[in-house]
């Protein structure tokens, strides 16, 4: 549920991005959410004599984040020097825990690296074969079809054209991935899901002693 500001608090978000807070010290300041924030300060104009303020405070925070992006994905490469097998199986039955169905072999998402990472574990780890694979594609009415299957036809390396499921709901994409939702079902699944959930439970038991 989204949090609705007191007057007086609104009062002091309106007064500080009047003067050319950014949203992170607006936050800081007030003592609410970023998205609250944001959703409150971005009606507001900022004053002229202020917008300089601003600036200088939104250029500092991108500065910053490209540093922390950099130191972030520089500690990767020095942690994570290659990916094996055993890896992948970790990191796939922990995907799977959080986004995958629990009464099939199945996993759902709109982004399209969660799909191809779950592919690549299927294929290198449990040797699912191409044809064990069904593809289903759920998109918003006002989406291209074409070039729908198109685009995860590349993610999963998989030429769907013909062959893929076609879930067309009424409204539109606004706020959704531009090329809907897809579905990865694995025939004869039984025993992969099993080993999964095998893992989950491995890891559950090591984490809570």
């Amino acid at each position: 549920m989204r949090k609705t500001l007191s007057k007086g608090t609104f009062l002091k978000v309106k007064n500080l991005r009047k003067h050319g807070y950014s949203i992170p010290e607006i936050s800081r300041v007030v003592g609410v959410s970023k998205s609250t924030a944001l959703r409150y300060a971005k009606v507001i104009k900022i004053l002229p004599r202020y917008r300089a303020r601003w600036l200088a405070r939104r250029n500092a925070s991108k500065i910053i984040s490209e540093r922390n992006w950099l130191i972030a994905y520089k500690e990767a490469e020095r942690t994570i020097k290659v990916i094996t097998k055993r890896d992948i199986s970790l990191v796939i039955a922990s995907l799977y825990w959080g986004e995958g169905a629990k009464a099939d072999l199945s996993f759902s998402n709109t982004d399209p690296n969660m799909i191809r990472v779950f592919m690549y574990a299927m294929r290198r780890v449990f040797n699912v074969p191409n044809d064990d694979f069904k593809i289903s594609i759920r998109i918003y009415e006002d989406l291209d079809e074409y070039e729908c299957i198109r685009f995860w036809s590349k993610i999963v390396g998989i030429p769907l054209k013909g062959r893929v499921s076609i879930n067309v709901l009424r409204g539109s994409k606004l706020g959704k991935l531009k090329y809907g939702m897809c579905r990865i079902r694995i025939r004869r699944g039984g025993l992969i899901l099993k080993r999964l959930s095998a893992i989950i439970m491995k890891i559950t038991e090591l984490t809570s002693s």
